[in-house]
């Protein structure tokens, strides 16, 4: 249906983002980066949204915080990269509006890929699951066990190895995004003392969960949360008294320490009893590895969770084995309730800063909950790689044989059994490292192509080459089994 509306020569790719965002004359027509809701040195407004949702965000996140905001991605390093590496491309010396000093009083790093506006985070694409459970305490149970395979499976599913031209450090997003929905002030951030703002708040709103929920299922230790939470005490109080359960009243109140980013007028006055957009806005803007969504009022949608942390693919085929992947695994974690996947959560956190480095899939180890064997009950935390937690080993079962466990215990049509293997056969192939992540991919490309000079810049014409490989690859017009496995085609 896109390409149908294409003009010749257009294309559409599913990748996370566009390798040269933000460097030099990277649209057509180009536009300077001169516009005054982002106020950006590199991103002009004309790439933004023209709703007023958009551009309403991209200013409300710069003055809240009362800076831009400043995303450093660490650099990659090659033979011939400046040492120091400080950013040519970043107009350090620009006058137009108060914050362009901000870059060359230090908001720009060295050795890193400097990037100052919202939009090279909201720039970047995506696969997001969203699952529906029959009741909360399946919500809360799907919610909590989901959270830490976040970062394996984001690790999987890799893909985004250049920002602004420039190869990165990182494989992934996740962070990028983070720090370009930063809308902390600096009492906020612990820079200053708390004056005028009321709590201290340790992450940004776009980052891991802060609290497991809780479910009702024997697993959950109140050690687990060994994160200190910060929430709104006035609202705890009030949701305890009504009858909320303390976990959930938490997380609640923890959701409430942030503003609304936006408010439309015509929606200000709203009867809360019939509409939740007023606990939607702060919901919405709360972005997180995993979601809670409860259903709102007055309506058939029930109990839902969001899983949030998997990059966007190259293919449909990529794309539907991811989805239905992490599908077959909530449907197992729901069907067997003595898995328990439990770990703290600053391990979680650990796990997601070493999912977003270089090849993490292979050289990275994740905290993870051992079985020894099965996957019943207890066991004590360990450090895996991502092929013995997808897989499994002699410390844990693997998430591969519990979704096939769950598949056999059901009729399943031989026809889609054979699809559904095929796609598990990825997954497994993604974390056995038989398979290579979109980002290595990509990497690879650059550092072979002929114009590449070692020094860790992706030129105009290596990009352009690249995005060619990449459309033809995705249209089926060139085989890429290091990518999908073999004998597996680009489409589903």
């Amino acid at each position: 249906i896109l390409k149908s509306h294409l003009k010749e020569n257009n294309v559409v790719l599913t990748i996370c983002n566009f390798p040269l965002l933000g460097n030099g004359n990277f649209l057509e027509p180009p536009h300077k980066p001169d516009g005054k809701f982002s106020e950006s040195l590199l991103l002009p407004d004309e790439m933004i949204n023209p709703h007023p949702r958009f551009l309403t965000l991209a200013s409300n996140i710069r003055e809240r915080r009362g800076a831009k905001v400043a995303i450093n991605v660490p650099l990659f390093r090659d033979a011939n990269t400046a040492r120091p590496f400080v950013n040519p491309t970043v107009p350090y010396d620009r006058e137009l509006f108060p914050g362009d000093s901000e870059a060359k009083d230090g908001a720009a790093q060295p050795d890193h890929i400097y990037m100052d506006a919202m939009g090279f985070g909201m720039g970047c694409c995506c696969l997001q699951i969203t699952l529906q459970t029959p009741n909360v305490d399946q919500a809360r149970r799907l919610y909590d066990q989901l959270a830490t395979v976040g970062a394996v499976l984001m690790s999987l599913s890799a893909a985004t190895p250049i920002f602004r031209g420039y190869l990165a450090d990182t494989d992934c997003r996740w962070y990028v995004l983070s720090a370009a929905a930063d809308d902390r002030t600096p009492e906020e951030r612990g820079e200053q003392p708390l004056a005028r703002d009321r709590f201290v708040i340790p992450k940004p709103r776009y980052g891991t969960i802060d609290s497991f929920l809780g479910a009702n299922d024997g697993h959950f230790r109140a050690e687990y949360n060994d994160l200190e939470l910060v929430y709104d005490r006035d609202i705890f109080q009030h949701l305890v008294a009504r009858g909320v359960d303390e976990l959930m009243a938490r997380h609640i109140a923890h959701l409430f320490i942030r503003d609304p980013l936006v408010v439309f007028e015509e929606l200000m006055d709203q009867d809360d009893a019939v509409s939740a957009d007023h606990f939607e806005n702060i919901q919405s803007t709360n972005w997180q590895n995993v979601r809670f969504k409860p259903p709102p009022p007055n309506s058939p949608i029930g109990w839902r969770v969001e899983f949030r942390p998997l990059e966007v693919q190259l293919t449909d085929f990529e794309n539907a084995a991811f989805a239905v992947f992490v599908v077959l695994l909530s449907r197992a974690l729901l069907t067997f309730s003595d898995i328990n996947l439990y770990v703290p959560i600053t391990k979680m956190d650990i796990n997601m800063d070493r999912a977003n480095r270089r090849d993490a899939v292979l050289r990275e180890r994740f905290y993870f909950r051992r079985s020894d064997g099965d996957c019943v009950g207890g066991g004590r935390l360990a450090q895996m790689t991502a092929n013995e937690i997808v897989n499994g080993s002699a410390h844990f079962v693997g998430l591969v044989p519990i979704v096939q466990m769950y598949l056999d215990q059901n009729d399943v049509d031989p026809e889609v059994r054979q699809r559904l293997d095929t796609y598990i056969a990825f997954i497994r192939g993604r974390a056995d490292g038989s398979i290579m992540t979109v980002a290595a991919w990509i990497r690879k490309f650059v550092q072979n192509h002929p114009a590449y000079k070692r020094d860790s810049v992706v030129s105009s014409e290596i990009n352009y080459d690249l995005i060619v490989a990449l459309d033809d690859i995705s249209s089926g017009r060139r085989a890429a089994p290091e990518l999908f496995g073999e004998g597996h085609a680009a489409r589903p």
